[in-house]
């Protein structure tokens, strides 16, 4: 089956690299904010070409030319196991780390997709503001941390409406061992001092920051 080990070693070589330069951990994602992905690969940012998921790209591609000429057969069957992979194994392997042996905020599973916001107005000055946010710690120890908001994607006419809950902060929470459970933060803006109008609005997908001192996770 095997044509030439030295072939496979290289695609192998290849494939992790590929996978490292695009790992999805500590952060969100590991170049900035994607648009759009090709092959688990972000390709393009808000500001454009994302390079180093270009070089993951062209790392992949080469891993697989190498992988096809290693094998007498199977070629087909192989690289269609390697691109399933470069999908589903780096997310599983920062799940499996942060069952084991992850600690403090690295152990935080924050589950976005969950979370959800609303702003209304309380009165003629004064924002009420009220999130909901899914976290696990998936350690054995108490875990502390802050909380701090960021808008992702913000575009000329847009305001940061997500930003505005750091004008209640600190937000400090403590999830203890193998806890998990739904943080609700809540808060009031006095928009006079930023100048202001009225909003209001809700949503889903927070964008959020947990900072323990000098570490920080952007999820």
């Amino acid at each position: 089956m095997i044509k030439n080990k030295k072939y496979l070693i290289l695609a192998i070589t290849f494939f992790f690299i590929s996978m490292a330069l695009n790992f999805p951990f500590p952060h969100e994602y590991p170049a900035g904010q994607e648009m759009s992905v090709a092959l688990g690969f972000p390709i393009t940012t808000m500001d454009g070409l994302s390079y180093i998921g270009i070089a993951g790209l062209v790392l992949f591609i080469i891993s697989l030319f190498f992988l096809v000429k290693s094998l007498e057969i199977y070629h087909k069957r192989m690289v269609l196991i390697a691109i399933v992979l470069v999908g589903l194994l780096p997310l599983e392997l920062v799940n499996a780390y942060q069952k084991t042996f992850a600690t403090g905020i690295y152990a935080i599973e924050y589950e976005r997709g969950e979370s959800n916001y609303t702003f209304e107005m309380k009165d003629e000055t004064t924002l009420y503001a009220i999130c909901h946010l899914p976290f696990e710690n998936h350690s054995n120890e108490t875990v502390q941390f802050n909380i701090e908001f960021y808008e992702k994607y913000l575009f000329e006419d847009d305001y940061p409406m997500l930003s505005l809950l750091n004008e209640g902060a600190p937000f400090k929470i403590t999830l203890h061992g193998k806890e998990s459970k739904v943080i609700t933060i809540e808060t009031e803006i006095d928009l006079t001092k930023l100048e202001r109008g009225g909003l209001s609005g809700q949503g889903w997908g927070i964008n959020l920051m947990i900072v323990d001192g000098e570490k920080v996770r952007k999820l």
